[in-house]
């Protein structure tokens, strides 16, 4: 016997192992010599078969669905895809942190199938970004049919793990450094996720002050309602050690599966048919449970709609003694849809819910629908699929910042820009893709990129160094980090008619060390502002300047703009004036950034 020692992946085989087998293959009956390192290393490499270079933290898990994971249409239970996509991300973050790991939040889940008996599921999970205990998994799950080769997307989610040590300590995780175009967009994005994160209770509250109470409530006839109380539904779990991680605490998993478990019948009762999960709203754990916790579940229909309705699930914790307050674990709202013969969403009785509580549930569950609409619609979508000028209001402030500062990152993290020009400081690089043509000049300043944060950031003040700019008016401040301005502005082709845009300006400070300062524009819709006659009404789709500091005194200074398919044509045919007239807007904007650094560092020592 030999033992075979597993090191980081490798296979360690002992010495006086490997040579006895090499000499035994070459029908040597000397005894066996030392062998040298390079000759070890030569051995085993070609014992290894030759792989290209992955993710340290990636996790791929293939599961055969089988009849016990199914429910009573021969379909894969969403709570056992929920099991299996949090262990899939569990082991993935552990890999990173090198120590235990617990689900914190997962964001919006959004299943596009369903998956039959038979159908392999297969599941890809590594870690997009570590911050300073947390850190961010991204899980995308596909299906595939083992007959007809045939492999579909199910979903693709975003899981936050905090790394645990012992008595249940934080422990502070090592950075994450991506390598391909695909990981460093992730990773760009994830402190932008994460942000959203934080504000997603805010804009719910937001939504529901601004709006007028009471108003869906009288305006739905109440005739043949279902009464809410008719749909609640209460269960108890005894936590297993099968249904524990090796600390002991409660799978986030197998919680999820659970709340699935009460979710479906409650929406069951509404509408006497089995209905089919297509949502899980963006939720937070609580706190954890361990082996021996009675877990209480509950749940509830909050509300229906014409083709959809939401149940609202919590999950509470009690020791042995069930006398004792339990510990609130989770809560989770789940989007059902009850199809028919042909697939398609059928329509669903409304619901009458109770008053007080019922009552605010049902206004809430309306307001979590916009939300989830408009995050959807902006957030989910690809770049090139969401409209040029989205309509800006309170509801989707969150989610349209969001996607104007990731379509800028996304853009800077994208490889194989071209230098096509280099005058003195200035270096103009463009970028050939699908439709759009991109263009990216930098150049390095003596200047703090703090200070050239500040300056680049103000457009009212972007007519000091860009002659193409008219005027720049602040129409509304979000808050601190977004603004809505109405800009005037002249054409490259020098059309008599000038242009006006209204314009979203987001900003956003480093959220670590090697991010840079980033300020990006696009263009929104607000009913104040209207095309005028007198004006081209311009729009842009993804623009801004991103800064790094390079030294304490000196930034590079980088600005990205994503041209419009009917500004090609211009593009192609005026390449030598173009360049020329940026790298001479760029110059100008070196000279405005080093004059009036000095009066900015005035204005911050009074």
């Amino acid at each position: 016997r030999c033992l075979l020692k597993m090191v980081k992946g490798n296979i360690i085989v002992p010495e006086e192992i490997l040579n006895f087998c090499c000499n035994g293959l070459q029908g040597s009956t000397s005894p066996p010599r030392a062998q040298e390192p390079g000759e070890r290393e030569e051995a085993l490499g070609a014992m290894a078969s030759p792989l290209p270079a992955r993710n340290p933290t990636e996790v791929q898990m293939s599961q055969l669905v089988l009849p016990c994971h199914t429910n009573h249409r021969n379909e894969l239970s969403t709570g056992q895809l929920l099991k299996w996509i949090d262990t899939a991300a569990c082991l993935s973050a552990e890999r990173h942190a090198g120590c235990p790991c617990v689900t914190a939040s997962m964001d919006d889940i959004y299943f596009e199938h369903t998956i039959s008996v038979g159908q392999v599921v297969n599941i890809k999970a590594k870690v997009n970004r570590a911050f300073n205990s947390s850190m961010e998994v991204g899980i995308q799950v596909n299906y595939e049919d083992l007959c007809s080769g045939k492999r579909c997307s199910i979903c693709k989610a975003y899981a936050t793990f905090v790394a645990q040590g012992p008595s249940g300590s934080k422990v502070r995780l090592k950075p994450l450094t991506p390598q391909t175009e695909e990981e460093k967009i992730e990773y760009s994005i994830a402190a932008e996720r994460r942000r959203m994160r934080l504000v997603h209770k805010d804009t719910l509250k937001d939504l529901l002050t601004r709006s007028p109470p009471d108003t869906e409530l009288e305006t739905r006839d109440g005739s043949g309602a279902v009464p809410a109380e008719k749909t609640r539904v209460e269960s108890v779990e005894l936590v297993l050690p099968p249904h524990a991680n090796h600390q002991g605490n409660t799978f986030g998993g197998q919680i999820m599966a659970w709340m699935e478990n009460v979710a479906t019948i409650a929406a069951s009762r509404l509408c006497h048919a089995h209905p089919t999960l297509r949502a899980i709203e963006m939720f937070h754990f609580r706190g954890p449970s361990q082996v021996g916790d009675r877990l209480v579940l509950k749940a509830i229909v909050n509300n229906a709609f014409k083709n959809s309705m939401e149940v609202g699930v919590s999950a509470e914790a009690y020791g042995q003694e069930m006398s004792v307050s339990p510990r609130h674990i989770n809560s989770a709202f789940m989007t059902f849809e009850v199809l028919d013969q042909e697939g398609r969403p059928r329509t669903l009785p409304m619901v009458a819910p109770e008053p007080g509580d019922g009552e605010r549930r049902y206004r809430e569950a309306s307001a979590r629908k916009k939300i989830r609409l408009d995050r959807k619609y902006v957030v989910s979508c690809k770049q090139t699929e969401v409209p040029l000028s989205v309509p800006w209001d309170q509801s989707n402030k969150v989610y349209l910042s969001y996607n104007n500062v990731s379509a800028l990152k996304t853009l800077v993290a994208k490889a194989n820009w071209t230098l096509a020009r280099e005058k003195e400081k200035v270096r103009m690089y463009t970028l050939e893709e699908d439709k759009f043509l991109s263009f990216r000049i930098e150049m390095s300043v003596c200047i703090t990129a703090s200070q050239a944060f500040s300056l680049l950031s103000n457009l009212w003040r972007r007519h000091e160094w860009d002659s193409h700019y008219v005027s720049a008016e602040l129409v509304q401040k979000v808050d601190d980090d977004d603004m809505i301005y109405y800009v005037v502005s002249r054409t490259h082709r020098q059309e008599s008619k000038l242009q006006d845009f209204v314009i979203l300006a987001s900003r956003r400070k480093p959220c670590s060390k090697g991010d840079p300062y980033v300020v990006a524009f696009r263009s929104v819709t607000l009913p104040t502002h209207p095309p005028r006659a007198e004006y081209t009404r311009g729009e842009t789709l993804c623009s801004g300047f991103c800064i790094w500091p390079e030294s304490e005194e000196m930034s590079k200074v980088a600005y990205y703009n994503q041209a419009m398919p009917g500004y090609l044509n211009y593009v192609t045919t005026n390449v030598a004036g173009l360049s020329s007239d940026i790298c001479a807007t760029f110059e100008a904007c070196e000279k405005f950034l080093l004059k009036n650094k000095e009066d900015l560092i005035s204005r911050l020592q009074d």
